[in-house]
């Protein structure tokens, strides 16, 4: 897949493509629907296959959108795509001034830039300056520049629409069971494995405390059963996501996973998490042979629903 950061960036192309717009954070299973039905048509007219997201993401930029926001980094987006099998990935610049060009001065430059036939999208997709280019004006702009427009419908779950704002919100209330079902696979965080306060290791329970990327959404404060990659190696873990408040808590929310049946040295490695259930919220204990005791129990709980 060739994944470029601006349209001038792509080379000359070679054939044409059917397109897609929108920021598809977390790569969803509406996100998926709609990239899989594209990829199959485009192949089979022997067309590319070609994706246009933006980053940093609109809402981002034009109010300000913060803190834990992304689901995805730029780069693991790029490779859900590539696994979809998309041909094309161009990650543009959102800014001001990107959101000031007029929705046909875009299309010209997306034209030039892809030679797209067809324009895929949801029925409420709108891009250009003040969102002018609606599916409506697409629809009529195209019949006099030679693309069409096709509108999928949403993806529903329990009756109600996937999308990016309600995997942040399940993820918000902890619940990793509800944002797994929305994205069709775990919600992962990867971190560089950094230094922390060794407390763990002096209790008898070490942990890897994972730098994240500091726009990255995480759940809530909470105890999780995970299951950690180390390159292609898995390893079954529990995982605090908080201040640790039994000791002297910490200003912002840590990520400290502790492997199970793991002793070696993790320092300077990435580490992935995959979060596999909650098992509790954060709880401050008396002392910290009352916390050995719980964080005991918890992993008893992670073996078995991991065993399951």
């Amino acid at each position: 897949m060739i994944h470029v950061h601006s349209l001038v960036e792509l080379p000359r192309p070679d054939r044409p493509a059917l397109l897609t717009i929108g920021s598809f954070d977390g790569v969803h299973l509406g996100h998926q629907a709609l990239i899989r039905s594209l990829v199959n048509e485009a192949h089979q007219r022997r067309f590319h296959a070609a994706v246009v997201t933006f980053f940093p993401h609109p809402s981002v930029v034009l109010r300000g959108r913060r803190p834990s926001f992304y689901i995805n980094t730029p780069e693991e987006k790029a490779e859900l795509f590539a696994s979809l099998g998309v041909d094309v990935t161009v990650t543009h610049p959102f800014n001001h001034d990107v959101a000031n060009i007029t929705a046909a001065d875009f299309v010209k430059q997306l034209q030039a830039a892809l030679d797209f036939k067809e324009l895929w999208c949801g029925a409420d997709f709108a891009f250009g300056h003040n969102r002018e280019g609606t599916v409506a004006w697409l629809k009529d702009y195209g019949g006099q520049h030679g693309f069409r427009v096709r509108v999928m419908e949403p993806i529903l779950l329990a009756d109600k629409v996937i999308s990016s704002s309600r995997v942040r919100q399940v993820l918000a209330d902890g619940n990793v069971g509800d944002a797994a079902d929305c994205l069709g696979r775990p919600f992962q965080l990867t971190g560089v494995v950094v230094e922390g306060s060794r407390r763990g290791r002096t209790i008898g329970i070490p942990t890897a405390n994972l730098q994240i990327w500091g726009e990255q959404a995480y759940p809530a404060r909470g105890v999780y059963v995970c299951r950690a990659w180390i390159g292609g190696e898995a390893v079954n873990a529990v995982t605090n996501i908080g201040v640790r408040p039994t000791f002297e808590a910490d200003s912002h929310p840590t990520v400290e996973a502790h492997l199970l049946d793991f002793d070696r040295d993790l320092y300077g490695q990435t580490l992935r998490l995959d979060f596999v259930a909650r098992l509790r919220p954060e709880q401050k204990f008396n002392g910290a042979e009352e916390l050995v005791a719980q964080i005991k129990r918890d992993i008893e709980k992670a073996r078995d629903i991991l065993r399951d």
